[in-house]
């Protein structure tokens, strides 16, 4: 007797989502470490951008969205402005700059993430007043970003000379 197979739906729990992101998180915070301070804000590669502007776009993206998903958005930069760029690049150490503001925004999410309203992520809201989506599907373009601006810096450290942080060790 043959069994068909049943479609079943999956959902990742809010938990596991916000570990997800972690895991992704201490992943590029390794990467920005790793990564050579002369180079961070200089280096690129055909003409993008370096990795320390992307860096600061991640900082610029991951807690305002955050608080456009829990409701809390009051008067947010756009997903290209990080609002502490110029702390970052004024500083003496600008590595050590950043990586106090990844930890201070790991930080807020944290906090933010436990204020979610239940419900929320399923519910469409405009994020900096430009961006219509249902609130999960706007946490993982943050996500996805975050991924694929790393994948840059693991370009630009290869070209360096350089073996970034594994992948996998999130």
């Amino acid at each position: 007797m043959e069994t068909q197979p049943v479609a079943l739906e999956v959902a990742v729990p809010m938990q596991g989502l916000l570990e997800h992101w972690q895991g992704h998180r201490r992943l590029t915070r390794r990467l920005i470490e790793a990564y050579p301070e002369d180079q961070l804000f200089t280096f690129s590669v055909g003409g993008m951008r370096t990795f320390g502007q992307l860096a600061l776009e991640m900082l610029g993206m991951a807690v305002p969205m955050l608080r456009e998903v829990v409701g809390e958005s009051g008067q947010q930069p756009t997903h290209h402005q990080a609002g502490s760029s110029d702390a970052v690049m004024h500083s003496e150490t600008p590595r050590q700059e950043l990586l106090r503001q990844w930890d201070e925004s790991t930080a807020q999410i944290e906090e933010l993430w436990a204020r979610i309203p239940p419900g929320r992520l399923q519910e469409t809201i405009t994020a900096f007043g430009q961006y219509t989506a249902v609130a999960y599907t706007q946490l993982l373009y943050v996500i996805d970003n975050e991924i694929h601006h790393r994948g840059q810096g693991y370009v630009y450290m290869r070209a360096l000379g350089q073996a970034p942080p594994a992948f996998w060790e999130r």
